[in-house]
């Protein structure tokens, strides 16, 4: 299907979006129904919004984190855009996807993993945040995932089994949180890690590292979105001295062989999803709705009115205009 033939427009609210990184491009086990190009206070997101229904009519959105050609750096992806353009379209909660490379032994290439903590290493350098100077917010980020969302994934895709084997390397697992967080470590790229740095994070406890998460998490944090990142391992990062320095060929190889999983990650998690937003046994999302209002330290009678004309895309009606 061409998707520039798609409608422009979609008229209802869009509760779950998947954001699709190296090696998942689109969601092909669903009907497209509308293709979006979404004008934010940031810019323009990443690529277009892809609009796709299940056969019972539920919608999922989905953007492709480095455009649609994977034309963009890590450093370079619009993130306060993308988060915004989800906001505006009704999403509550994201399930975005990501190569990673592994810290730990029993983390094989091609196993998935259900991260719960994150360790910033990006240099400062990406908006992180959709506030600036003369609007002071602070959202709490001491639980970088959330947690009901986290829950209904762990609980729902088994560990084993699951995923598919490829090439006769053994059926890839399923990491999730034991008796000890797993810890992302997002780093600025695009170069990979040296093997001093990558022992360095195995000593912090990491146990996958990429170059995505970090300012994403953060913005869907403060935009009241349900975020949960889904990594796809590729490579052993460069930590082991009995493997090769990481290459971008073991990259592509493993990457292959993730993207037919990551596709049927994604088929089962909207099934999921879409069950608990219809029964909303959790709630997921709903306890960060408002929370960003009460967040901010300026006075909002003190802001510019074109800065809080600016946050009115994020958060219409939480503070009035003068």
């Amino acid at each position: 299907m061409d998707l520039n033939t798609l409608p422009h427009t979609y008229d209802k609210p869009v509760e779950l979006a998947i954001i699709g990184g190296t090696g998942l491009y689109d969601l092909p086990n669903l009907k497209p129904v509308a293709r979006l190009t979404i004008s934010t206070p940031w810019g323009f997101p990443s690529s277009p919004i892809t609009i796709s229904e299940m056969a019972n009519g539920f919608p999922v959105a989905f953007l492709a984190r480095h455009g649609a050609h994977h034309d963009l750096l890590p450093t370079d992806v619009p993130n306060r855009a993308n988060m915004a353009a989800l906001k505006k379209i009704g999403v509550r909660a994201i399930i975005a996807f990501s190569a990673v490379g592994s810290l730990r032994e029993e983390i094989k290439p091609r196993d998935f993993v259900l991260p719960t903590q994150v360790i910033d290493r990006t240099k400062g350098i990406r908006p992180h945040t959709f506030f600036e100077k003369g609007f002071v917010a602070h959202a709490m980020f001491g639980e970088p995932f959330d947690v009901n969302l986290y829950k209904l994934i762990s609980e729902h895709i088994p560990k084993s089994g699951f995923l598919q084997e490829f090439d006769n390397k053994g059926t890839p697992t399923f990491h999730t949180k034991t008796d000890k967080d797993l810890t992302l470590i997002c780093m600025e790229g695009p170069q990979f890690s040296t093997r001093a740095e990558s022992q360095l994070y195995r000593t912090w406890g990491g146990d996958v590292i990429n170059m995505s998460c970090i300012p994403e998490s953060k913005l869907a944090r403060e935009a009241e979105i349900a975020y949960q990142m889904i990594c796809m391992s590729t490579d052993y990062d460069s930590w082991n001295v009995d493997e090769e320095p990481v290459t971008v060929e073991t990259v592509v190889s493993n990457l292959k062989a993730n993207s037919a999983n990551a596709a049927k990650m994604a088929e089962k998690l909207i099934d999921i999803v879409a069950e608990e937003f219809e029964n909303d046994t959790l709630g997921i999302g709903k306890d960060l709705q408002g929370s960003m209002k009460f967040s901010v330290s300026t006075n909002p009678k003190a802001v510019k009115k074109e800065l809080l004309e600016k946050m009115h895309f994020l958060f219409p009606g939480y503070w009035p205009i003068n």
